[in-house]
């Protein structure tokens, strides 16, 4: 027999019945019953109860063992009583009687149970990951991970994609966020970087001939942490291809992650993926005042300005005076009771916005009738035009804000959740993708009136070196996200292959060609030898794996995550060199007054 197992915990069914067998696991819980012990023994694979009494030679061993010990058992398999079996285990017909005993790993008493369902705090998880991970529901999301990168590799290579790696150690990426910079000991005073992306590395191999790339790549950032995004590094599905447009991008990488979606998704449904719109990102911000809009949730928002223009209603009236303002509309069907026009008010409020104006219609004496403060001060006849506009009835709401787009849009958009989530009418059982295109390659700033880049400066401009000639605030790129569920999933662009454009591009936004040359001179440089069009895109594999396990935290599904201040508290990183390190690396570290 093996030194350790002859089967899992998981394998054993009534046709082995009779059988010795060998089984190695964790003791998940022990219970006596009455002077006879049963231990529902552990492995990665599944749960087997064991038995002891006091017949068996080793029962006084058996009753020292206690939960997370390591042990290993020998024991002849048995049939449950009929009354005993349990449905909800594989192995749920059987028992195994314990004829021997080896403690493989005794255990300490225990920071945090592994049986049950008792809520830890995160940095008590976080430094004994090791013992969080043997819980059932991190076994099953980091299996899933496992499963869900093996099928994207399938799907990946069935499109004719070959897997390349790129560096690790390199130097800065074009990204926008902060490196992670890595001391250079052969070269004092300078330093490598780990790479936000593999963006560069990727275009060069477009550039080398290889018409298709993929690789499921580790990406590093020192970001301020979210619940969806992790503090240091992530790891993204990062694909390119030669001779496309976004349209075969987006043709590539659509049937993929909908096949993933469909394969782990469960019963949940994935639209088609010929059906999945395409927003362009000002339609976006409009509609849903984000450009990751759920559209499991139906609500649209809409402008609503002339029928406060001139209004009795004089906030919005004087607003609209000023130039760049508007009002926007979120409708509520089934929202039209002041109670929930008050509690969306309030939930305005708390987001640091003065308030937010609304109307519900209900039936009245002459038939429907509208109600609100705002409703009073505009009166019937605009009441009247916004409700056709927004196509409500009884029974249902609007609410109402305004100002200068980019000073409301986000609450409004998070109010827009709230609202479909509340009454209901955002569909929990859907996956709902969309792509959001024609993102602006440049912004403003108001105060300085200085023209930046709003977006990735590598996309290819649409209408190409003509574009740059006109208004650069018209300009947009050939750059796209994929959002599923209130998540950007897929990010990319068609690239910027040209050398002159690329050069314009950056002189608008106030970079001179010898500082796009510094910066990105192995890519400039390569684009003056036949660069082919190109494009791709990037994918978060967290993310995917995140929608998939149903968890709104992206720490739930990385094995060995930082905490939300980016430190290792079971490793102890980051950490403080050793004074030889320092001097090996020429570096003095400064103490911070």
């Amino acid at each position: 027999m093996h030194a350790f197992r002859s089967h899992t915990c998981a394998a054993l069914t009534k046709a082995n019945v009779g059988e010795t067998v060998r089984l190695s696991g964790w003791v998940h819980r022990v219970r006596d019953h009455g002077g006879i012990l049963f231990i529902d023994l552990r492995d990665h694979y599944g749960t087997t109860q064991v038995l002891c009494d006091p017949d068996s030679p080793v029962f006084a061993e058996v009753e020292k063992v206690r939960s997370e010990w390591c042990i290993r058992i020998d024991g002849e398999v048995k049939a449950r009583a009929a009354d005993l079996v349990n449905p909800k285990l594989p192995t749920g017909e059987v028992e195994v009687f314990v004829r021997d005993i080896e403690v493989l790993g005794a255990a300490k008493e225990l920071p945090l149970m592994v049986f049950g369902d008792q809520e830890y705090p995160e940095e008590t998880r976080l430094r004994y990951r090791y013992l969080d991970l043997r819980r059932e529901v991190m076994q099953k999301n980091m299996t899933l991970r496992s499963d869900v990168v093996a099928s994207i590799r399938k799907r990946m290579w069935d499109k004719g994609f070959r897997e390349y790696q790129t560096p690790i150690i390199t130097a800065s990426s074009p990204e926008g966020a902060r490196d992670f910079l890595v001391p250079s000991r052969l070269h004092p005073g300078k330093f490598y970087a780990l790479p936000q992306a593999p963006q560069q590395f990727k275009q060069l191999l477009m550039v080398s001939g290889f018409d298709k790339y993929f690789q499921i790549a580790p990406c590093f950032r020192d970001e301020d942490p979210r619940a969806d995004r992790s503090p240091t590094d992530f790891y993204q599905l990062d694909m390119e291809m030669s001779f496309v447009t976004q349209q075969d991008v987006f043709d590539t990488i659509s049937p993929v992650l909908a096949g993933v979606f469909e394969e782990f998704g469960g019963d949940k449904k994935v639209d088609a993926p010929e059906s999945w719109p395409q927003i362009s990102y000002a339609d976006a911000a409009l509609w849903y005042g984000t450009d990751k809009p759920d559209l499991r949730n139906p609500i649209k928002m809409q402008v609503v300005s002339e029928h406060f223009a001139g209004s009795g209603f004089a906030i919005f009236a004087k607003l609209l005076e000023q130039e760049g303002t508007e009002i926007r509309a979120i409708p509520a069907p089934t929202g039209g009771s002041r109670k929930f026009c008050d509690r969306m008010n309030a939930f305005a409020q708390k987001e640091g916005l003065p308030g937010m104006g609304y109307i519900f219609w209900r039936d009245g004496a002459d038939g429907m009738e509208a109600a609100g403060p705002l409703a009073k001060n505009i009166g019937p006849e605009r009441t009247e035009a916004i409700r056709q506009q927004l196509g409500l009835g009884v029974g249902d709401a609007a609410f109402f804000l305004g100002g200068k787009p980019k000073s409301f849009q986000t609450v409004a958009g998070k109010a827009r959740t709230v609202i479909g989530e509340e009454l209901g009418l955002t569909d929990p059982n859907r996956f709902a993708f969309a792509w959001i295109v024609d993102f602006p390659i440049y912004e403003k700033d108001e105060e300085t009136g200085k023209l930046d880049f709003e977006h990735n400066p590598f996309s290819m401009p649409q209408g190409g070196m003509e574009a740059l000639q006109g208004d650069p605030l018209e300009v947009k790129g050939f750059q796209y996200d994929l959002a599923c569920n209130g998540y950007e999933l897929v990010s990319g662009a068609i690239r910027n292959h040209k050398p002159e454009i690329m050069f314009k591009a950056f002189e608008l936004a106030g970079y001179p060609n010898e500082e796009v040359i510094k910066r990105f001179g192995g890519m400039v440089n390569a684009f003056q030898y036949g660069a082919p069009p190109h494009g791709g895109c990037a994918t978060g594999i967290d993310r995917v794996v995140m929608l998939l396990a149903e968890e709104q935290n992206i720490r739930e599904v990385i094995l060995f995550p930082m905490n939300q201040r980016a430190e290792d508290l079971m490793m102890g990183a980051p950490s403080e060199p050793t004074p030889e390190q320092l001097m090996e690396l020429n570096l003095r570290v400064i103490p911070q007054e």
